[in-house]
């Protein structure tokens, strides 16, 4: 474990020690995030790099799980006192929260859809027949299939894990014809203009909680949970509670084949509701268990909360049930 001090370091009030994983984007997304608390707080943040399970296991994490995978290193020094807040990609998140930990905030969400980065500049609909697309994602896999089944376009979803430079590099020496990546995280290293598409969510939903950052700190730092509170962004804190609880109702992990996503819908500059998506398929793409549903935008967090169990009570009537087993890549 490192810690590098950032430069407001020398001032007088003690740093903040904020945990983040090691990898470029995460060492992106926690600065954007130190930014945010330093404005907040008023005092100075150092990050604290810490190396996860996730990071060192060569094993696909439809293999291992993915739930968690990322995320218990990081909660461990939170609760040994080592760092004072961490920084994890919601969608990594576990929907439970631990005992003595608090989610304080999650700030404005990034753009919430997946990437496509594919050889020639091509779209999904351009790539030719038996084309072969990386992703380490059994949600993604699943309706990237269905959507190529749909207008007749043969593909092989192929399993990869790594950085973002090793999985664009799959496409750049010829090994892959595509990979597909979160938007947020290239946007977040500016490396969006290299993504040929940004897919339609209506053909892909994103992970649960896919472009939103989770601050979490321990639950006995009434001062600290507080002050973190102003970097939370309500409208983003209800969407991502309705997907993670719709996600939590069907028992699944972020390794599982679902995907969910939540838009606020405004009249103008007013939002006056919230659409809430989600899907379930089998690996293969031929079986696709989608809905939805509309309604004002939730008041609270606990009625987010309602509104995706109820989805996701619906979605198990329509047998999502019997696809959550299916993560083998």
């Amino acid at each position: 474990m490192n810690a590098t001090p950032s430069p407001a370091a020398s001032g007088g009030a003690a740093p903040l020690r904020l945990g983040t994983r090691r990898s470029a984007l995460a060492m992106a997304q926690s600065g954007l995030v130190a930014d945010l608390v330093r404005e907040a707080t008023g005092r100075p943040v150092e990050l604290v790099e810490i190396t996860t399970y996730g990071d060192t296991s060569r094993e696909h994490l439809a293999q291992i799980g993915g739930t968690g995978v990322f995320v218990s290193a990081l909660r461990e020094a939170l609760l040994s006192g080592e760092i004072d807040l961490a920084v994890h990609s919601l969608k990594d998140l576990p929907t439970a929260e631990p005992e003595g930990l608090r989610l304080a905030a999650i700030p404005r969400r990034e753009d919430p859809r997946d990437a496509l980065i594919a050889r020639d500049g091509l779209t999904f609909a351009e790539l030719p027949a038996g084309s072969r697309i990386g992703t380490g994602s059994p949600r993604r896999a699943a309706q990237l299939n269905a959507w190529a089944r749909s207008f007749g376009l043969d593909i092989e979803t192929v399993p990869i894990r790594g950085n973002v430079d090793t999985r664009i590099g799959y496409v750049r020496s010829g090994r892959l014809d595509a990979v597909v990546l979160a938007a947020a995280g290239l946007i977040r290293l500016g490396r969006i203009g290299e993504a040929t598409e940004l897919l339609d969510v209506g053909h892909v939903l994103p992970a649960p909680g896919q472009g939103a950052l989770a601050v979490e700190c321990a639950a006995s730092n009434v001062a600290l949970t507080a002050r973190l509170a102003e970097i939370d962004d309500p409208y983003t804190r209800v969407a991502v509670t309705a997907e993670r609880s719709l996600l939590a109702a069907l028992e699944a992990g972020c390794s599982a084949p679902v995907g969910a996503l939540a838009d606020l819908l405004a009249d103008g500059q007013v939002v006056t509701e919230m659409r809430l998506r989600g899907v379930v398929g089998s690996l293969d793409g031929t079986t696709l268990v989608q809905l939805s549903t509309t309604g004002p935008v939730p008041a609270s967090p606990s009625e987010a909360g309602d509104l995706g169990r109820e989805l996701a009570a619906e979605m198990l009537a329509k047998g999502a049930a019997g696809l959550m087993g299916e993560r083998a890549l």
